[in-house]
C-alpha cells in the first residue's frame, strides 16, 4: 500500500523543498527519541518521508509511481530499504551538512562551524533609593564580587609576552566533534572545546595570577546610572557587568530598584498624591498655603468655600516620562477647631452657618 508522505509531514503537494524541509524539522524536533515525550516510530516515518520529498528527483518518481518506487515491491530499480538512516539525503537535499546542524540544539552543540561563544553568568544585585531618586534620578555607586578578567593576562589565561599555540585538542576549530550511536544511526554534534573554551589557542605558559582561568574574583565599585520615573520594584540590565568567562562574552549585571516611601508624597503612575490641612476660616474665606512638592516649597491657592476632601492638581510637578511630566495632586483636608473661647462661639452662632 502506498504511503501518503505529505500527509505525514503535513505538507500540500505543491509544497517548496523548503516548506518541506521547514516541516521535517518542525517533526524531527518534536519526535525525536532522545526528547523526552519523543515518538520513534513517527521520528521514523517522517524521516522516510523526508528522504523521498527533500531529494527532488526521488520526489518526482513518488509523485509519478508513490512510494512502491522505492520499497522493491513493484519491481523498480535502484531503490532503497528505510531501515536505516540514510544521511546522504540531508546533503544531497541542500539540507543540512550534516545531522549536527539539525540537532545541534537537542546535544548541546551548533553545526555549520565552529561552536557558539561561551558566555559568563549574569548577577543580580539590590539597590535602595529614596523617593526623590526615584523621581529625578541618579547615579549609584554599586559594590559587586565577581569573577572579572585577570589584569595581568587581559583574560587570555597566559603569561604576559609568552604567546598562545594551537590547541591539540580541537586543531584550532574551537569545536570538538562526537558522534553518538543510536537506534537510527550515528548522530554527531558539535560542542564548545573545553580545553581552549572556544578559542582555538591555549598559552604557551600558564598565568600566575589567575592559573589560566583567564580570571580572577574581586570585589569592584560600579557607577549605575538610575534612570528618571523609575518605580519601585524595576529591574535595570547593564550590559557586560556580570562574570567574565576566558574566550567568552561577559554576562549582564542586572539591578532591582527598592524605592523607600516617603511620608509627604504617595506616586500613582506619573503622577505624586500628597495632601494639605487647613483651617475652618481658610477654608470658607479662601488663602494661599505653602505646600512641598518634589521640587522644593510651592504655593497653592485655595479658593473661598473649599470643602474638606477637594483635590487641586499641580502640573508638571509629578514624575517625569517619556509622555512628559505628570502632575502632583493635592488633597485638602478641613480641620474643625476642636476647643471654642467663648466670644469664637458667639461669632459663630452670630454667623449661623448651619443652613
Amino acid at each position: 500500500m502506498s504511503k501518503d508522505y505529505y500527509h505525514i509531514l503535513g505538507i500540500s503537494k505543491s509544497a517548496s523543498q523548503d516548506e518541506v524541509k521547514a516541516a521535517f524539522r518542525r517533526l524531527a524536533h518534536q519526535h525525536h527519541p532522545d526528547k523526552t515525550g519523543g515518538d520513534d516510530k513517527k521520528f521514523k516515518e517522517a524521516n522516510e518521508a523526508y528522504q523521498v520529498l527533500g531529494d527532488p528527483d526521488k520526489r518526482a518518481k513518488y509523485d509519478q509511481f508513490g512510494s512502491a518506487a522505492f520499497d522493491g515491491s513493484a519491481g523498480f530499480g535502484g531503490g532503497q530499504g528505510f531501515g536505516g538512516f540514510d544521511f546522504s539525503g540531508f546533503q544531497n537535499a541542500g539540507g543540512f551538512e550534516d545531522l549536527g546542524d539539525l540537532f545541534g540544539d537537542m546535544f548541546g552543540g551548533r553545526g555549520g562551524g565552529r561552536a557558539g561563544q561561551t558566555r559568563g553568568s549574569d548577577i543580580q544585585v539590590d539597590a535602595d533609593l529614596t523617593f526623590y531618586e526615584s523621581v529625578f534620578g541618579v547615579d549609584k555607586d554599586i559594590e559587586v564580587t565577581k569573577n572579572a578578567a585577570c589584569e595581568r593576562c587581559a583574560g587570555t589565561g597566559g603569561e604576559p609576552g609568552a604567546g598562545m599555540k594551537t590547541c591539540d585538542a580541537c586543531k584550532g576549530s574551537g569545536v570538538q566533534v562526537t558522534v553518538q550511536r543510536t537506534v537510527l544511526g550515528a548522530i554527531q554534534s558539535k560542542r564548545t572545546c573545553s580545553a581552549c573554551q572556544g578559542t582555538g589557542e591555549i598559552p604557551n605558559k600558564i598565568c600566575t595570577t589567575c592559573h589560566g582561568e583567564g580570571v580572577e574574583r574581586k570585589r569592584e565599585r560600579l557607577s549605575v546610572g538610575i534612570p528618571a520615573g523609575v518605580d519601585d520594584g524595576a529591574v535595570l540590565r547593564v550590559a557586560g557587568k556580570g562574570e567574565a568567562v576566558r574566550g567568552g562574552r561577559t554576562g549582564d549585571l542586572f539591578v532591582r530598584l527598592h524605592v523607600k516611601p516617603d511620608r509627604r508624597f504617595e506616586r500613582d503612575g506619573i503622577h505624586i498624591h500628597s495632601s494639605a490641612t487647613i483651617g475652618f476660616t481658610q477654608a470658607a474665606l479662601g488663602d494661599t498655603i505653602e505646600i512641598e512638592t518634589v521640587d522644593g516649597k510651592g504655593d497653592l491657592k485655595i479658593p473661598a468655600g473649599t470643602q474638606s476632601g477637594s483635590q487641586f492638581r499641580l502640573r508638571g510637578k509629578g514624575v517625569p516620562s517619556n509622555r512628559g511630566r505628570g502632575d502632583q495632586i493635592v488633597t485638602v483636608e478641613v480641620r474643625t477647631p476642636e476647643r471654642l473661647s467663648r466670644e469664637q462661639k458667639k461669632l459663630l452662632e452670630q454667623l449661623d452657618l448651619r443652613s
